[in-house]
């Protein structure tokens, strides 16, 4: 197997650093291979919501059984950023796309909501 240029390797530790500070910073880390909150409740993402476009797919009653993850500070460091809901409440998204969590998961670890209806999914990456 070839060695890494020390250079790179350098340049690939700092940014996987970056990356698992980002994750620390914002209450996030990752579980099992999937993203989980501070609590260790598995947070998702809806095929409806728009990358980027800075709001939520989901509301009212669909805010019910998939709470929106509040963001209480809005300065987050990428991968993260937060979007305004409909009712004004900041909504934390990963990657362009808002998070939320399952009101059926009852406990840490918990992934009830992966592909209910095919368009809910733990965040994996």
């Amino acid at each position: 197997m070839k060695a890494m240029h020390p250079v790179r390797a350098t340049l690939a530790a700092a940014l996987l650093f970056a990356a698992a500070g980002a994750l620390a910073q914002s209450g996030f880390k990752k579980a099992d291979g999937v993203l989980v909150d501070a609590a260790g409740m598995t947070v998702y993402t809806f095929d409806k919501d728009t990358v980027g476009s800075g709001k939520s797919a989901c509301n009212e009653g669909c805010a019910k059984m998939w709470p929106p993850v509040p963001v209480s500070d809005e300065r987050v460091a990428s991968p993260y950023s937060v979007v305004t809901r409909h009712d004004g409440m900041k909504q934390l998204a990963y990657k362009g796309k808002p998070l939320y969590l399952f009101a059926k998961d009852g406990k840490p670890g918990e992934r009830k909501g992966d592909k209910v209806k095919d368009v809910w999914h733990v965040v994996t990456d």
